[in-house]
């Protein structure tokens, strides 16, 4: 079996290829990311609709915009987050065996 691994080098802002695929293997995050999909939100909003209490929330939020693929502002005293990236991940069996995973800016 032939698997290609595709990262698009000027569009990734990850240098270590498998820490990317480790963001993306957490269910929080996949969470947070498909919240933030639907629209920017606030602290509170995510931690409501993604089950998660203020500490985990935090945590993984940071993991995710240190990567930069969601960033923060501020309206107020409610801080807010928006998805940055648009990130596609392809698997696909035979006849087109391939592993893509891009980034790109939205």
């Amino acid at each position: 079996m032939i698997v290609h691994i595709n990262f698009l080098s000027n569009i990734i802002l990850v240098s270590d290829k498998m820490y990317a695929l480790e963001i993306l293997g957490s269910k929080a995050r996949l969470k947070i990311l498909r919240l933030l999909s639907e629209r920017d939100m606030y602290v509170s909003e995510i931690m409501d609709k993604a089950h998660m209490d203020g500490k985990t929330a935090k945590y993984h939020l940071d993991k995710l915009e240190n990567v930069q693929w969601i960033s923060s502002y501020k309206e107020g005293r409610r801080k807010y987050y928006s998805l940055d990236k648009e990130i596609v991940v392809n698997i696909s069996p035979s006849p087109n065996r391939k592993y893509v995973l891009q980034f790109h800016d939205v």
